[in-house]
């Protein structure tokens, strides 16, 4: 009779420490209420703490905008999506970070990729490639990839005559905007490491074509198997 009795309490005093608990939360989400309405801007509102005086900030360089107006705000942000800016007008002039040059006179237009093809720029173009384009172009860039031999589309090789003589822009327009079924990169990588990429490109195209004449002296030797 006594165990019953003390099971019985226990259950009890276990229930009232719940309901306890329950109670304290709800006071806690009471309490803290001001965390979730905190103090902010409505839009288009005056601020002090820019020079403008507004509290709206302009969109910085490179930024992808993917929703906007009424129809975007009905679905979630998943409408209304926003055409990117025109790469030309993204990215020239360039200074070798690839970041638009200022307080300079306007540079004509190039599709020629605008930084140096330095061993650094190099090893970033071939670490953001092996990253976002090998799954499906493969390492070698001949549209084998790891994805394409679990079924995905079959990307054209870079190593075709068309993509050879393609300009250094069409490349970039590909990893910005997509083409078929890649989808656009805008949003995942930077101006300077989608030129990095291109670079990279270049040099996995000439990895496959080159001959041995354009290999340095010295190089040459070694490859042809003479001793210097």
């Amino acid at each position: 009779m006594k165990a019953s009795i003390s099971l019985y309490s226990g259950k009890r005093l276990a229930l009232l420490s719940l309901a306890a608990g329950a109670l304290c939360l709800v006071a806690c989400e009471r309490a803290v209420q001001n965390m979730y309405d905190q103090p902010k801007y409505q839009p288009l509102a005056e601020s002090p703490l820019w020079p403008d005086g507004q509290s709206a900030r302009p969109l910085v360089p490179g930024v992808v905008v993917h929703s906007g107006g009424a129809w975007a705000d009905t679905s979630s942000g998943r409408a209304g999506l926003q055409p990117m800016l025109p790469a030309l007008t993204a990215t020239y002039p360039v200074d070798e970070q690839g970041k638009r040059r200022a307080n300079l006179p306007e540079e004509p237009p190039t599709l020629q990729n605008p930084i140096p093809l330095t061993v650094e720029n190099l090893q970033r173009g071939r670490e953001r490639f092996d990253t976002y384009c090998a799954p499906c172009h493969s390492p070698a860039g001949d549209g084998d990839g790891m994805v394409v031999r679990r079924g995905f589309p079959r990307p054209p090789s870079y190593h075709t005559e068309r993509l050879r003589r393609a300009a250094d822009q069409h490349f970039y327009d590909v990893i910005s905007h997509g083409y078929g079924v890649m989808y656009p990169y805008a949003d995942r990588i930077e101006p300077h490491d989608r030129w990095a990429i291109v670079g990279y490109i270049r040099a996995l195209q000439l990895s496959q074509n080159a001959r041995l004449g354009d290999v340095p002296e010295g190089e040459r030797n070694r490859l042809s198997g003479a001793r210097p």
